[in-house]
């Protein structure tokens, strides 16, 4: 089960989104020829990537912030870019480019210090914007809870399209974030689950302020919990281009 697109187009053009996404995939393209060598690709990684054990000695703080622009693979890349696609502009449109690069940011780098938190002396390399996109899906639920998300449910051989409130689709998925790191063990690899989960919440505190100077519960109330502007309205089982408003 995972999200495609939402109903709300932004009021402008979100440069700041498609310039983070631009840069991820040309990153990616950039030691794409590494992945068929594991050797050279972890010795790529080992330069850039986030690895806790080094920052709790003292050193690699750089990777906390190198590593938000690396994938492990094709998938990998355009499941993170999917998600910032849908909820980016809307961010973007509420904190400005400026405001919106900064939080972003700030949310990687503060969903990497959480995963080094519960995995200090882990040598495993992470690499992944999702920590920094988990902010961006936290300020969302925030700002717009009711806004609304297709959802693509895929089970075995069965499809289907449905539409869900962004606070019951944000709330499964930081749920899984959560319970997945309890389950797992973050010191022998995998998928980073408190970094997802601190970047979430990290993502909801640094858009508070935002959230405040909007208006805090009138801005809820005077748009119905859904961005401040006409969403698109559609056909669930059709993927149509929604265009900005003007």
């Amino acid at each position: 089960m995972f999200p495609f697109r939402d109903h709300n187009p932004s009021g402008r053009t979100p440069f700041v989104t498609y310039t983070l996404i631009g840069l991820n995939i040309l990153v990616f393209i950039s030691y794409m020829g590494l992945l068929g060598d594991s050797r050279a690709l972890n010795a790529f990684f080992f330069d850039w990537a986030l690895i806790p054990a080094q920052l709790s000695h003292g050193t690699g703080y750089g990777g906390l912030f190198t590593s938000m622009f690396l994938h492990g693979g094709f998938m990998h890349l355009a499941g993170n870019m999917l998600f910032l696609w849908i909820f980016g502009d809307n961010m973007e449109d509420e904190m400005g480019h400026g405001g919106f690069l900064l939080f972003y940011l700030a949310c990687g780098l503060l969903a990497g210090l959480t995963h080094v938190m519960f995995a200090p002396m882990s040598t495993v390399p992470t690499v992944g914007a999702s920590g920094a996109i988990a902010g961006v899906m936290g300020g969302y639920l925030l700002l717009f809870p009711r806004a609304k998300v297709d959802i693509l449910l895929i089970f075995i051989i069965f499809f289907k399209v449905f539409t869900l409130p962004a606070y019951i689709m944000l709330a499964i998925w930081f749920g899984l974030q959560f319970f997945g790191g309890l389950a797992a063990d973050p010191e022998t690899g995998g998928v980073a689950y408190w970094a997802h989960a601190g970047g979430f919440v990290a993502g909801i505190i640094l858009t508070y302020p935002v959230f405040k100077r909007l208006g805090g519960q009138r801005f809820w109330h005077e748009n119905s919990f859904h961005p401040p502007h006409p969403e698109a309205v559609y056909d669930p089982s059709r993927i149509p281009s929604i265009k900005r408003r003007k």
